[in-house]
């Protein structure tokens, strides 16, 4: 675990990768392998603690086992992102939700080693959104599941390699031509009034939709309101910057201690890191073919590259579709629509889990 410890703190450093998160997850798993360590709370084969309570098992009942430190990322998330893209075409929606397939394709994969809840669990890795996998991880296993960790890890993990993941896909998918399609961009005025109602009517039609989504989407667009209202300027800049780095770094710290050895290095973490990659696979598979059979009945065609920025990983999807158009074109700037289908991405995904919590999750 310390050699694992160590490769994530390389990623973080070395690579770049995000480092808030993957630099103290690292070293977090380090704190929580040294042997007696004191971080941890130790129990007695008789479930007696056993000295004091680890400072990490404080950090992870109080924000990761009730779910409080995913819901209030959420609004820092949902203060940087700005929703003007998709209010202006309401059309990169469909491949917010196209590319959530694999989603649902790696739910079903999984059911033939692990249980229903299980198996719902591990697709949510597709969803490429770490707050959205840590609340139905929870909700459905227990933050003590032997396999929560893995879950949690594994998507944070591959959040982070999207740079690495997404484009071999991507060029499979498309042809040279196809990825040189040129889309222009009209930049319409969007009305402060229907920013402001955007956030809220969202909450209320994912509520009424997927009920379970509520404190998900809730919290996200929360986030947004606050920063498009106009009176909260400085709550905003706080809640984008200093409250969602803050709470990242918490987040990777405390996940760490689900990665102890014992727990950690077992056949089914493989299995779990492998599923979690065949659904980013299909999630931006997904998005890519609906774009190229959209194509097929357009006049004006789509880059379908921009369908995969449709998971939820904002906004580092939309940067990399960005980066391939202009590696194809140097005059093919495709940022405004990939991000806007990665906003979309980013709504979907907790929709997504929050119709899952609402199959599965039975208190």
């Amino acid at each position: 675990m310390w050699i694992i410890g160590g490769l994530l703190i390389f990623l973080a450093i070395k690579k770049e990768m995000e480092p808030t998160l993957l630099l103290p997850m690292g070293f977090g798993a380090i704190l929580v392998n040294i042997p007696l360590s004191g971080a941890i709370s130790r129990f007695t084969e008789a479930g007696e603690l056993i000295g004091e309570e680890g400072a990490l098992t404080t950090l992870f009942n109080a924000g990761i086992a009730n779910e409080l430190f995913p819901l209030i990322l959420f609004i820092g998330i949902g203060a940087m992102i700005d929703f003007t893209p998709i209010l202006t075409n309401p059309k990169l929606m469909i491949f917010g939700a196209a590319a959530q397939f694999g989603i649902f394709f790696t739910f079903c994969l999984a059911s033939m080693f692990f249980t229903q809840n299980e198996a719902a669990s591990i697709g949510i890795i597709g969803a490429a959104d770490g707050p959205t996998a840590i609340v139905v991880a929870n909700k459905l296993l227990g933050a003590e599941n032997d396999i929560t960790g893995a879950i949690m890890v594994a998507a944070y993990s591959y959040m982070a390699l999207v740079p690495i993941i997404q484009p071999p896909v991507i060029k499979l998918l498309t042809t040279k031509k196809e990825r040189r399609i040129k889309m222009d961009y009209a930049g319409k005025e969007v009305s402060k009034l229907t920013k402001i109602l955007f956030p809220i009517v969202i909450t209320v039609v994912a509520g009424l939709v997927a009920p379970s989504s509520v404190s998900l989407v809730g919290f996200l667009m929360f986030g947004n309101l606050i920063r498009e209202c106009g009176v909260l300027d400085s709550l905003s800049e706080t809640a984008q910057k200093t409250l969602a780095n803050l709470i990242t770094i918490f987040l990777g710290i405390t996940i760490a201690c689900q990665m102890e050895a014992d727990k950690f290095l077992h056949p089914n973490t493989l299995l779990i890191l492998g599923l979690g990659l065949f659904a980013f696979i299909f999630d931006t598979a997904g998005g890519v073919l609906v774009a190229k059979f959209i194509n097929l009945f357009s006049k004006k065609k789509i880059n379908p590259m921009i369908g995969a920025a449709g998971i939820s990983a904002f906004p580092m999807s939309g940067r990399v579709v960005h980066k391939m158009g202009l590696e194809e074109d140097s005059s093919n700037f495709l940022l405004m629509h990939s991000i806007g289908v990665n906003v979309s991405g980013q709504i979907a995904s907790v929709i997504a889990g929050g119709m899952i919590l609402n199959f599965f999750y039975h208190v």
